[in-house]
């Protein structure tokens, strides 16, 4: 055995996870359980100017095989699409998932952030991040400081744990686990089948 067979094996025993709305490149956006060794990371974007792998939208990933991937990953993209819109993504998510592949999706929690602001505390940092603070009305309508730059960052519409998980059954997803992380994110694991 030649000594590179033994990498050309490993590189093919490497599951792959699709990142979908990944931004332009940057090892910390990639979920830490993706960051490992076993796994190759393929980015998606709509937006060519991130240089992502695939120019796609998550509404339509036709350029990628069905049942392809043992992974995708979604941080903070599904509020950025029209409610009808919604389904198309998620059908797409399950689409291109191995039978045996999972999905790892977060997204603001809208609940908590109307929690806030029904008690008037709208325009409150509630949490700190590299780019800035976040208010509540952040987490309905977008990242303000980002807006003006790129259309994109818009929030078109927000999601409780029970919306969300209705809307990934909906999609076929045969398995669904929503939490609430009560830092306002939701965050949900999910599966063609049932594991």
């Amino acid at each position: 055995m030649s000594p590179d067979t033994g990498d050309q094996a490993a590189v093919k025993t490497r599951k792959r996870v699709l990142h979908v709305g990944c931004g332009p490149l940057a090892a910390e956006k990639l979920h830490e359980s993706f960051r490992g060794n076993d796994w190759i990371e393929v980015r998606l974007d709509i937006n060519p100017g991130a240089n992502p792998d695939i120019v796609a939208s998550i509404t339509d990933m036709s350029v990628i095989p069905s049942g392809s991937f043992d992974a995708l990953y979604s941080s903070h993209n599904l509020e950025h699409l029209a409610p009808h819109e919604l389904p198309a993504a998620l059908e797409e998510f399950c689409r291109v998932l191995k039978p045996a592949g999972f999905a790892l999706i977060t997204l603001p929690d809208l609940q908590q952030a109307a929690e806030y602001i029904a008690v008037g505390r709208a325009e409150e940092t509630v949490l700190m991040t590299n780019k800035g603070p976040i208010t509540p009305l952040d987490m309905l309508y977008g990242f303000r400081p980002f807006l003006a730059a790129n259309p994109f960052m818009a929030h078109r519409f927000g999601y409780t744990a029970a919306t969300l998980e209705k809307a990934l059954r909906d999609a076929g997803f045969l398995h669904v686990c929503v939490d609430r992380d009560g830092e306002f994110n939701l965050w949900a694991v999910v599966s063609p089948t049932t594991p």
